[in-house]
Parts: C-alpha cells; structure tokens; sequence
C-alpha cells in the first residue's frame, strides 16, 4: 500500500468513527425519546391529568385521532388541544366526576 492509499482509509475509518459517535450520542437518544412520547400520547385516555407543552394542567374530556378535549379550570371549560401538544401525563385515571 503506498501513502495515498493509507490516507484514503484513515479519512474514511475517522469519517465512520465520527458519524459511529454522533448516532449513540445524539440521534440514538433521541430517536428513543421521541417513540416514548409518541407511546404516551397513543395511550390517553378519558379522565387522565395531562400537561400541554404550554404548561396548561387539565384532565382528558375526549379523545379524537388527532387531537384532545381538555377540561379546565373550575368552571370545567372544554378547550381542543392537538395530541401533539400534551407534553405528559401527570397521573392516570383521577376521579372523573
């Protein structure tokens, strides 16, 4: 093998070891985060207590394909939310009244 050669493959095993790098650093993780999110958002259900990505606290009134009825405040305001846009679930079943 002469020096071009040797110099062809360094480049090609650094370019492999860095791409190797970011793919277990940063897309494997959040590839993983975002099949959660998605998991949490297909198993809502009526009378769960979510919080939206806006910070808005409110229990599931319904569920549609794409998107949420929430209930909030005292007055029980039913507000459409896309699905997108629940960023957890506090808790599971509270009491639906």
């Amino acid at each position: 093998m002469n020096a071009q050669t040797q110099q062809i493959i360094m480049t090609i095993v650094t370019w492999a070891g860095l791409f190797a790098v970011f793919y277990f650093i940063l897309i494997r993780p959040q590839k993983k985060k975002d099949k959660k999110l998605k998991e949490m958002r297909q198993s809502l259900s009526v009378g769960d207590k979510v919080t939206t990505i806006g910070g808005i606290i409110a229990n599931v009134a319904k569920i549609e394909e794409d998107f949420v009825v929430l209930e909030l405040g005292p007055n029980r305001t039913k507000v459409p939310f896309e699905k997108w846009a629940i960023g957890t679930v506090e808790s599971n079943k509270e009491s639906v009244e």
